[in-house]
């Protein structure tokens, strides 16, 4: 009798734990809008996290001139490093 009873309560599982869970949900959700109170007017206009970069990065490069950059002649730190660094060329 234990066994058909039990798997009753195993096949009708879902149908009794998602109502559960639904309303404890619900009841959370409330609860914690009830203690946050409305949210702050700015939290609406705060820009993303991109936004925030690509202002930074627009801050950043004000000013400076774009055209002049390294020559990559100059620049070896691209080259990867070789064992004791016999096969990067030296620089002059």
């Amino acid at each position: 009798m234990w066994s058909v009873l039990w798997a009753a309560v195993r096949s009708k599982a879902p149908y009794v734990t998602f109502p559960v869970a639904f309303v404890v949900g619900l009841v959370g959700s409330q609860l914690e809008w009830f203690l946050r109170g409305d949210p702050p007017a700015t939290a609406q206009e705060e820009k993303s996290i991109s936004e925030q970069r690509e202002d930074r990065k627009l801050q950043e490069i004000t000013g400076e001139d774009l055209t002049k950059v390294v020559s990559l002649k100059d620049k070896l730190e691209f080259a990867p490093r070789a064992v004791l660094n016999r096969n990067r060329p030296e620089k002059s």
